[in-house]
């Protein structure tokens, strides 16, 4: 490492265990971005001297606090949330929230820090943040969760508004739980503010939202194949995940012409060589929200085989799209990816591909999108709703559909501008370079604090 640290630390790893102790999840975040970032410090004087790089790994505010609740048995429970405001240079802290058992600060940090960049990137004013609680809605009733969301935004309201932090929804936080948060927070504050995103349509929500991650994928990949002289007719295409990202990114990898060979859940996943169409997908969703179990079922009514308790990941296809959870692809992985021959991995989930995957992805011959570009549709239209609920003027589909396919295709562009090397693009360095810049621009234009 060129640029100096502070205390005597003598490398990064030193740097982040004394700073960061036992946050394994946000170490990575952290390294996978300071190799490409080091030469833009060394080269900023200005950067240097005002420490932009430790005041960048280090959240602006991080929060924590008791949810306590009754369940139907009228037994009180007791939660952790958390709300991790990373960085608002920007804007208004950005980013979503997460009910599951794995949410701890290390994963809100790591998050955080990817949306950070991810914001950046899409060129709406959105700093970065995220949060969320170690509730597990599995097996919960629904009213269960209301009484959870409930408790949940007694407490985050103190810290959240439209001028300040506008959450949104992440796994197992969709379109019921951000109703029901919506709700209380209108009941507590007695305010209607467009202090969510991922509202329904009849509240102040926008169009396109539950698509926009999935359908920006597979834009951004249109994008990276186009640059090559290539399309998606006629590709194979491995999908991990299905929830709203994967299922309509494969929806959109269809309507593009590709054949889509899989979807997974956390028990395993499904091959179909015949590939999924429109009425497969809706199976899907419907199964998912209807049972919540595994998609084991998808063999016995449509083909095709049910793989249990591995990925997708050898399955030999033209395109890898991982849209589960993070580190779910590992070196492996990577490696039976790389031998059958892939054209192109695409991260629809955040940080999906581990550390060594992602090296062998971006030393080997192929397309490379990590998720805070890739994946950035989703805050793209939360950051158009925003924009909505300020002037109370909605937006049809077509038109919030163009907007995104817009910022897509100019984030795809930062990309290049700024991690094209000897004629290859190195889509991770220039997401992260183009990101950090603005980022850093704007830490250094509003002084120290």
């Amino acid at each position: 490492m060129t640029f100096s640290l502070s205390d005597g630390f003598d490398s990064l790893e030193d740097f982040l265990d004394a700073r960061a102790p036992n946050e394994p999840e946000f170490h990575q975040a952290v390294s996978e971005v300071i190799d490409d970032i080091k030469p833009i410090m060394d080269a900023n004087s200005d950067f240097k001297s005002a420490n932009i790089f430790e005041r960048l790994v280090e959240p602006e505010r991080t929060v924590s606090f008791r949810i306590t609740w009754l369940n139907d048995k009228n037994e009180i429970e007791v939660n952790r949330g958390y709300r991790v405001q990373f960085n608002g240079a920007i804007g208004p802290y950005k980013g979503g929230q997460r009910f599951h058992p794995s949410v701890n600060p290390s994963v809100l940090k790591f998050l955080g820090f990817e949306q950070t960049f991810k914001n950046a990137l899409t060129g709406l004013p959105m700093g970065g943040a995220k949060g969320g609680s170690d509730f597990d809605p599995s097996g919960r009733s629904d009213q269960e969760i209301m009484r959870f969301c409930n408790a949940y935004m007694q407490q985050l309201h103190h810290y959240i508004g439209p001028d300040i932090d506008i959450p949104a929804g992440d796994i197992n936080v969709g379109a019921r739980e951000i109703g029901y948060l919506f709700g209380a927070y209108r009941r507590i504050t007695n305010r209607f503010q467009g202090v969510l995103t991922g509202k329904g349509l009849s509240f102040g929500g926008s169009e396109m939202r539950t698509e926009a991650t999935g359908f920006g994928v597979m834009y951004f990949l249109a994008e990276m194949m186009k640059t090559h002289d290539d399309t998606l007719e006629g590709k194979s295409v491995v999908i991990s995940g299905s929830g709203n990202v994967a299922t309509h990114a494969a929806e959109k990898a269809i309507a593009m012409g590709a054949k889509v060979l899989t979807l997974s859940d956390s028990s395993g996943f499904i091959h179909d060589p015949d590939g999924l169409d429109q009425e497969k997908i809706e199976w899907v969703r419907a199964h998912k929200a209807k049972s919540g179990t595994t998609l084991a079922a998808y063999s016995e009514k449509f083909g095709g085989d049910w793989t249990k308790g591995k990925g997708p990941w050898g399955v030999q296809a033209d395109i890898a799209a991982p849209c589960a959870t993070q580190n779910e692809l590992d070196e492996d992985s990577a490696k039976t990816l790389l031998d059958n021959g892939v054209l192109a991995v695409i991260e629809g989930a955040n940080m999906p591909s581990t550390a060594a995957a992602k090296s062998l992805f971006r030393s080997a011959d192929i397309l490379f999108a990590p998720g805070k570009a890739a994946n950035a549709g989703g805050v793209a239209v939360s950051g158009l709703e925003i924009s909505q609920n300020r002037t109370r003027r909605p937006s049809d589909a077509e038109d919030v559909d163009k907007d995104l396919q817009e910022i897509m295709s100019k984030i795809h562009a930062a990309c290049v501008e700024d991690g094209t090397r000897d004629g290859r693009i190195d889509y991770a360095k220039g997401a992260n370079i183009a990101g950090f810049r603005k980022v850093a621009d704007a830490m250094l234009s509003q002084g120290v604090g």
